[in-house]
């Protein structure tokens, strides 16, 4: 049992033709609109920037995550900038 655990928790992302993107290993989803998805992963803050984006499912049990749209970038946000001293922070970066 212990290692079922372990393999759903593992994470991964999968994009198919900048049109979808699989997330695993998802912890929380923190904001998301149409053009950015800011999600909380077990490596750290996830940021997907695309248009027309919409969350087709988000499983926070099994940590899974599927979006549609047009991708642009994927990156992920390091610890050290701020955003693990508080979400405040992370936000108001969004919009300096």
């Amino acid at each position: 049992m212990p290692d079922e655990k372990k393999s759903a928790s593992r994470h991964a992302i999968t994009i198919d033709r900048r049109n979808s993107v699989s997330v695993t290993g998802v912890l929380d989803v923190i904001s998301f609109d149409e053009e950015t998805i800011i999600a909380e992963t077990e490596m750290g803050v996830l940021i997907i920037r695309g248009v027309n984006l919409h969350v087709n499912r988000l499983h926070l049990d099994s940590g899974e995550l599927s979006v549609d749209g047009e991708i642009v970038s994927i990156n992920y946000e390091d610890n050290s900038s701020g955003f693990g001293k508080g979400k405040m922070s992370f936000i108001s970066r969004l919009f300096k």
